[in-house]
């Protein structure tokens, strides 16, 4: 995987600047449940970062145990800190070499991590070698054709970059079906990240999406000079929700 999230500032910073409100990840698990066929589950999350879907799976999906894998040491120390769970244990691995046997897992889950993955094929092979047959792979991502996420607002030039650094739905799919995947839908799901775009800022001003670290310093701070300036001009009727949408695939193993 991508090697970005290997410094301790970044991890740092990202537990501290992702977070979720308890209901919005509530909703994003009990998608991610709907998706599985076996009761008291065994799940893997890929690139599971500082532990934040690893630890609500294992709280709100019964009987489940959750392996979190993630590359980065830094992040998975994080994890250990703040999201510490009895059924989740946290491992060093990448997602083309998965630390555990074949036939393990009911469930997989990858959240915004399918573009640091450097060989998605051979990812795609571990994933079908890990997973017992029926199983689900649950992808969480943007793909390129939909990048609207509200930091392009501000920092329009991550747009582009990113229109390099995320597959299409096209690419994605063709990965999983190679590797012996059934798709079984792509959908659309979003829930409110910060009560107001006054807070959406305040957790930005820590650089806690490793996009960031694509800018330059004064690139960075002119768009959050942009994003507290349209944070003061929220809608006279008061603040809204900021929503963050992601595109979610299902793929089954036959």
């Amino acid at each position: 995987m991508s090697r970005a999230h290997d410094d301790e500032n970044l991890a740092g910073a990202y537990e501290r600047g992702n977070a979720m409100p308890d209901g919005s990840l509530r909703a994003w698990v009990e998608l991610v449940a709907s998706h599985v066929r076996r009761p008291a589950p065994s799940i893997l999350e890929i690139g599971s970062g500082t532990g934040v879907f690893s630890a609500g799976m294992a709280r709100w999906i019964a009987g489940s145990e959750v392996v979190a894998v993630d590359a980065s040491e830094a992040m998975l120390t994080e994890a250990r800190r703040h999201h510490p769970h009895p059924a989740v244990r946290y491992l060093r691995g990448e997602a083309e070499a998965v630390p555990a046997a074949a036939d393990s897992f009911d469930l997989a889950l990858l959240s915004r991590v399918i573009h640091h993955i450097p060989d998605r094929a051979a990812a795609a092979r571990e994933l079908a070698r890990v997973l017992r047959t029926g199983g689900r792979v649950v992808v969480r991502t943007t793909f390129r054709e939909r990048l609207d996420a509200v930091v392009y607002d501000h920092w329009p030039r991550l747009r582009t970059i990113d229109e390099r650094r995320f597959p299409g739905e096209a690419e994605v799919v063709a990965d999983f079906l190679s590797a012996g995947f059934a798709l079984e839908e792509v959908t659309s799901f979003a829930q409110p990240v910060t009560a107001s775009l006054a807070e959406y800022h305040a957790r930005l001003t820590g650089r806690p999406q490793s996009k960031f670290t694509h800018l330059t310093d004064e690139e960075f701070h002119q768009g959050l000079a942009r994003l507290e300036a349209a944070a003061r001009t929220e809608a006279p009727d008061g603040p809204r929700p900021v929503l963050e949408r992601y595109d979610v695939a299902v793929f089954s193993l036959g």
